[in-house]
C-alpha cells in the first residue's frame, strides 16, 4: 500500500488535483480520506460560538481517530469515515465506508502539521497557489457550499484562514517531497501519477517494499 498525502492551502486546489490523480489511476486502486471528516464534533455549541471555531488550527482534527482509520486500512481493513457538515458544525450520524486499495490519499489543509501522520506518508505533495486566487475560491465555495454571507467569509479568513496559513500550513510545505502550482496543472499531475505507476510496479515487483 501506497501512502499519499496531499496538504496545501485552504482554496489552494487540493481537491482538483486528488480527483485527477483518482482519474489518472487504475480502476478502484486508489481511497481517498479527507481530513475534513476528521473534525470535532461541535453540534453542541450556539450558533454564535460556531462563527468563531477555528478549523484552521490543528486542534480543530480528532488526530488520534484518523491515524487510527489510516492504520487500520495499512492492514487491510474497511474503515467507517466520518461525514462533518460545515452548516451545522456537526458530524453525520451516517459514515462512509473506506475500502483498503494500493493507494491512499489523505488530503487536507494541515496533514503535514502532525508528525504522527506525517512520518506514516510514503509521498507528500503539497499544492500551492497565490493568496489571492485562494481567497476567490474560499469565497465562491464558503458561500455556495457552507451557507456563509460575503462578509463572514471575509471576517473568518482575516481572522482565522490567512493568520493560521502563515502560522501552520505555509511551514509545512518544507517536509513536501513535491510542491504542485495550484489549481488543474495538467503536466504536474501527469507526473505525479505516472511516478505513483512506477512506485506501485516496484512494490508489486519487489513485496519487501511495502512494509505493510
Amino acid at each position: 500500500m501506497l501512502l499519499i498525502g496531499i496538504a496545501g492551502g485552504s482554496g489552494s486546489g487540493k481537491t482538483t488535483v486528488v480527483r485527477k490523480l483518482v482519474e489518472a489511476l487504475p480502476g478502484d486502486s486508489v481511497s481517498v480520506l479527507s481530513q475534513d471528516a476528521y473534525y470535532w464534533d461541535n453540534g453542541h455549541l450556539s450558533p454564535e460560538e460556531k462563527k468563531e471555531i477555528n478549523f484552521d488550527h490543528p486542534d480543530a482534527i480528532e488526530w488520534e481517530l484518523l491515524i487510527k482509520h489510516l492504520d487500520m486500512l495499512k492492514q487491510g481493513n474497511t474503515i467507517d469515515m466520518p461525514i462533518y457538515t460545515y452548516v451545522t458544525c456537526a458530524r453525520s450520524s451516517e459514515v462512509v465506508p473506506v475500502k483498503p486499495a494500493e493507494v491512499v490519499i489523505v488530503e487536507g489543509i494541515l496533514i503535514f502539521t502532525c508528525p504522527e501522520l506525517v512520518k506514516r506518508l510514503d509521498i507528500k505533495i503539497f499544492v500551492d497557489a497565490d493568496g489571492d486566487d485562494r481567497l476567490m475560491r474560499i469565497i465562491g465555495r464558503d458561500i455556495n457550499e457552507r451557507g456563509r454571507d460575503v462578509n463572514d467569509v471575509l471576517r473568518h479568513y482575516e481572522t482565522f484562514v490567512k493568520p493560521m496559513h502563515q502560522q501552520f500550513i505555509e511551514p509545512t510545505k518544507r517536509l513536501a517531497d513535491v510542491i504542485l502550482p495550484g489549481g488543474l496543472n495538467r503536466v504536474a499531475i501527469d507526473i505525479m501519477a505516472s511516478r505513483i505507476r512506477l512506485q506501485l510496479q516496484q512494490m508489486k515487483e519487489n513485496p519487501q517494499l511495502d512494509e505493510g
